[in-house]
């Protein structure tokens, strides 16, 4: 019982422990994730513009004759995706639904008939294309948790050569979009070629290009699906932060009720512990007694017997 008594005294230690860790887990992402939401609240206004302006320009007149190849469909034989995932786990079900979603499309455009090849943004990502399906064209990872142009530059380049040398006919980009903090829903969105789209808004029957269409396309659409990149790994970043710290409230919540289980468990050994103890002593006691009165019991007869052997007859 003592040893029952010790382990539980152990598994409660290290329960704490744990519990204090989660905690600072959570507290850390709830920091990281208000940043986080701010920041793609912030853009996504521009990046849903940006997309409606990039699906009307794909559907003007002074566009049909092929001035740029990112707005021109062509039959589909190899598939480019990308996959945003996190570098690091404990953040619930975010990275295996992503990854879900995107093996979803994979098995999806294979029954069509094409070859896909994914850009892994994220090590979860990586490391379940390697395991699994290792069509890794390009991987990335280390993106800060406020990212720039400048840091997602390179996965802009390498979709769009990809796309521009025919390497790819289609890319699709597969992230989670950040609903609120309890949600977030993993998607699939075609990034190219840019599909043309009715506006919501009223916008002008045509454009005038200056300096020309071609420079002026080339610079827009280049400028305008970096937008959208940045703007799906804002996303994601923002549902990682609020998965993780939902995922660390969770746990502290679990360590806690565990605790109070091992808690109660130990109370009850050690008074099942004490009770054995107090019988174990009033048995003893009650041994004890038993003994007293048998040896004066005993002691009793012998004086009788004694007595009765000594006395003499009366003459």
């Amino acid at each position: 019982m003592a040893n029952l008594t010790r382990e539980i005294r152990r598994r409660i230690k290290s329960v704490k422990n744990i519990a204090q860790v989660t905690k600072a887990m959570e507290a850390v992402s709830a920091a990281k994730m208000r940043k986080a939401q701010q920041q793609v609240l912030a853009t996504r206004p521009y990046s849903n513009q940006a997309r409606e302006v990039l699906g009307y320009i794909a559907r003007l007149s002074s566009t049909e004759n092929e001035l740029n190849p990112l707005i021109h469909p062509r039959p589909v034989k190899r598939v480019g995706i990308l996959l945003v995932t996190a570098d690091r786990g404990l953040a619930g079900g975010f990275n295996a639904n992503i990854i879900r979603r995107c093996a979803q499309l994979m098995r999806e455009k294979r029954k069509e008939g094409a070859d896909v090849t994914v850009v892994a943004v994220g090590k979860k990502g990586r490391e379940w294309l390697l395991r699994y399906d290792p069509v890794v064209r390009a991987e990335f990872m280390g993106i800060p948790d406020n990212p720039t142009t400048y840091d997602i530059g390179p996965i802009v380049r390498v979709l769009i050569d990809d796309f521009l040398s025919g390497h790819t006919d289609e890319v699709y980009m597969v992230y989670t979009d950040f609903v609120n903090t309890i949600r977030q829903e993993p998607v699939a969105h075609k990034l190219l070629p840019v599909e043309p789209v009715e506006p919501t808004t009223a916008m002008a029957p045509e454009y005038i290009f200056e300096p020309s269409p071609e420079a002026v396309l080339t610079r827009v659409l280049y400028g305008f699906t970096e937008v959208q990149v940045l703007q799906a790994i804002y996303e994601s970043l923002a549902s990682e932060h609020s998965a993780r710290m939902v995922a660390m409230r969770n746990a502290t919540d679990a360590a806690g009720e565990l605790i109070d289980d091992l808690t109660l468990t130990y109370n009850k050994a050690r008074q099942g512990t004490i009770t054995s103890e107090l019988i174990d002593i009033v048995g003893g006691t009650a041994a004890l007694e038993d003994n007293k009165g048998m040896e004066a019991t005993g002691r009793g007869e012998w004086l009788t017997v004694n007595l009765e052997s000594n006395a003499s007859p009366i003459a």
